[in-house]
């Protein structure tokens, strides 16, 4: 009877890896050939001198280093975390889990809707969430953005 206990591969299934580098003139790497010098190994990206992939394509684009990275809440969450007449800083925003951090700047969205007078204290809002915190009977103050200087102070 067969069963996991006295299972084993067919004879001749499963091939010993060689040794590669081991005893005297080719060390088990057959004759000549790129494969057979020293650090032979072409890249796995190699396409046997065919114009590469990554050469083919076309650049696009780039990664501006000056961008701001906004964190980002919607309308509906203040409409269901806050009460009505709240005041919403970054801390009130980080205490309630809507932000990771007090020290990166916030920005106010306009996904759903809010029903209830707020005041938002925030780095900076889209029109139309601007519009319909407005329009609730609440007030929108953008937080002054710290001046960076341009090139050197000397001069």
């Amino acid at each position: 009877m067969i069963d996991l206990s006295n299972l084993s591969p067919n004879p001749g299934a499963k091939k010993k890896a060689k040794r590669v580098g081991r005893g005297d003139t080719t060390a088990g790497k057959g004759t000549k050939g790129q494969k057979a010098r020293s650090g032979g190994a072409k890249p796995r990206w190699f396409e046997g001198g065919q114009m590469p992939l990554y050469r083919r394509l076309p650049k696009r684009g780039f990664k501006n280093p000056f961008r701001k990275e906004y964190q980002v809440v919607n309308l509906d969450r203040l409409d269901a975390l806050f009460d009505e007449g709240a005041e919403i800083d970054k801390e009130a925003l980080k205490a309630k889990g809507l932000i990771r951090k007090a020290d990166k700047p916030v920005k106010i969205l306009a996904r759903g809707e809010i029903n209830k007078p707020l005041t938002v204290k925030v780095d900076a809002v889209s029109a139309s969430a601007k519009e319909k915190i407005e329009a609730a009977g609440g007030k929108v103050l953008l937080l002054a953005a710290p001046k960076e200087e341009k090139g050197d102070s000397e001069s």
